[in-house]
């Protein structure tokens, strides 16, 4: 007789189908191999029961790999640790703005621009060859929101309102970017209007997470060895990434870290960023 489809239950409380190809590919994406991987799945797939949640599987499948391999669990939470940079979401823009640096922009954080008829509080302000990109945030503790269509339409209008101001190099690009998902009709309206909208998952090859692997950029909230109050406190120092704590080891003198836990920081910190 052919095995029922196992039902799980996702952190909006919605109930989807358990696919073993999802749980594969977010493991390869962690840079195990594949002998690690199929263990993993297997062992994962032997334990799942009719409604168990999302989270369940994550945990479990996070505590395998930091078993087999601390780097690979770092880079399984990636999407977990972007959550980890609220609750206010500026750490998110400022993890936003150093990405973008990273790749060649100029960049200004928490900048006023004047509109034709109120100044507008921008989260990101980046320049490149030519570009002037203005950029909202909108950062999400709770990973079962989305950005629906009324983020875009408000953040169009303002993007309106700041063009009417007659300047000397207006802004050319307006972006929206989210730590979770846009709804279809967010996409929909975005591609309408030409804003440009960047995600956890969108666009396609471009987005949040293809940026962070591809750049190497990771938020120092993937540490599986630093506590949430050793975080917090480089947070609030405005290190973001574990580049800088490589460049800015001294901060974790500051937090009264041993030598030998010091280098085992460091050692993770090399690994996840190809150092």
């Amino acid at each position: 007789m052919p095995v029922a489809p196992i039902t799980i239950t996702k952190s909006s409380g919605k109930q989807a189908v358990f696919s073993i190809e999802k749980l594969r590919n977010s493991l390869q994406r962690s840079g195990a191999d594949e002998a690690t991987v199929k263990e993993i799945v297997s062992v994962v797939r032997d334990e799942l029961y009719q409604g168990i949640s999302t989270k369940s599987i994550y945990n479990r499948a996070f505590a395998l790999l930091k078993k087999k391999k601390a780097v690979f669990a770092s880079k399984y939470k990636l999407k977990k640790a972007i959550y980890e940079l609220g609750p206010t979401g500026f750490p998110f823009e400022k993890f936003l703005a150093t990405l973008l640096e990273h790749s060649g922009y100029k960049v200004q954080v928490g900048q006023f621009m004047k509109g034709g008829c109120v100044s507008h509080e921008l989260d990101v302000i980046a320049k490149k060859d030519g570009d002037h990109v203005v950029i909202e945030c909108k950062f999400h503790s709770d990973p079962s929101r989305k950005c629906d269509v009324k983020v875009p339409l408000y953040i169009h209008s303002r993007y309106q309102d700041i063009l009417g101001y007659p300047r000397k190099e207006p802004p050319n690009e307006c972006w929206v970017a989210t730590n979770t998902q846009f709804t279809k009709d967010a996409i929909d309206y975005g591609k309408c209007v030409g804003l440009y909208l960047l995600s956890w998952d969108f666009p396609v090859g471009d987005s949040l997470k293809d940026r962070i692997d591809r750049l190497g950029l990771y938020p120092i909230t993937v540490s599986t060895l630093m506590t949430k109050r050793e975080k917090q406190f480089l947070l609030s120092r405005d290190v973001v990434l574990l580049k800088q704590l490589h460049k800015d080891s001294f901060y974790m003198d500051h937090l009264g870290i041993s030598e030998n836990r010091k280098e085992r920081i460091m050692n993770e910190v090399k690994m996840l960023c190809n150092l």
